[in-house]
């Protein structure tokens, strides 16, 4: 499909803005989140529609659970330090699951880049996986992840900024990869979890911002396809640029690498009683 270039210029920078307060009005209004994450569950029967492969099911899936049953209800119970069943959210293993369930989504795709044959990509893929901040260190000194306990009750994640900008480099050269013709409105959604925390001042609002952009795009893609009319971006396809653009992941992947183990997570952590 072609689409004229001023159609991207509209588009684009429309669904960032609203991708961006959207994050901001589920950080502020933590309940209602809980809810319409939830209540979202209900168009399960139109993905059918909309979703195709093993991989466009296990995404979706993986984002949207534990968007609607863990971080919702982890935001409340422990902003509010609900007591009863809420306190099970209130404990060590949501974090230690949220945790793993972002390594579940990178794996996810990294499988996919290495059943594409791109290998540097999904390489880098792994190296994000063993650079993401443990929500613990081994002797419990350092913490990587916590809900904060002041207003609005965010998810925190210790990320930094190199971490987050190599996530969204790498991400959007997985899409261009997968699917070329949603490479547009997926980069619209990495930059508006980069930038929002830019504008905050505040790296560690990243994985909760990427969080709700993402599963905001993949509720859209799995109920109702209105990307590929508005910003289709199958035209740029070409495997010399999926190739290079790799390549050059692996490269700035390879250094952090060795700079994350070399500072020994002291960077991504922040003192338990902080």
């Amino acid at each position: 499909m072609t689409i004229p270039a001023w159609q991207y210029l509209v588009s684009m920078p429309i669904y960032i803005i609203l991708l961006m307060l959207a994050v901001e009005f589920m950080r502020k209004h933590y309940k209602f989140a809980a809810v319409f994450w939830v209540v979202s569950l209900l168009t399960f029967p139109l993905w059918q529609y909309n979703l195709d492969g093993w991989f466009r099911w296990v995404k979706t899936l993986s984002v949207l659970l534990p968007t609607a049953f863990v971080v919702g209800f982890a935001r409340i119970a422990q902003f509010e330090k609900r007591e009863g069943w809420w306190k099970m959210f209130r404990k060590d293993w949501v974090m230690w699951f949220l945790y793993a369930i972002l390594g579940l989504n990178i794996l996810e795709a990294s499988l996919k880049d290495f059943e594409m044959g791109n290998w540097f990509n999904g390489i880098s893929g792994l190296i994000l996986i063993v650079t993401i901040p443990l929500v613990k260190s081994a002797k419990g000194k350092k913490i990587g992840w916590k809900i904060s306990e002041e207003k609005p009750g965010d998810l925190i994640a210790y990320t930094d900024a190199i971490w987050n900008f190599l996530y969204t480099t790498w991400n959007i050269a997985f899409v261009y990869a997968e699917h070329p013709g949603y490479a547009a409105s997926s980069l619209c959604i990495l930059l508006a979890a980069e930038l929002y925390p830019v504008i905050k001042k505040r790296p560690e609002l990243y994985v909760q911002a990427r969080v709700y952009t993402l599963a905001i795009h993949i509720l859209i893609r799995a109920t109702y396809d209105i990307f590929t009319p508005v910003m289709d971006s199958s035209a740029f396809a070409n495997e010399n640029v999926v190739y290079w653009w790799g390549l050059i992941n692996f490269v700035l992947h390879v250094p952090y690498l060795f700079w994350y183990f070399y500072k020994n997570r002291k960077a991504n952590s922040v003192p338990l009683n902080s």
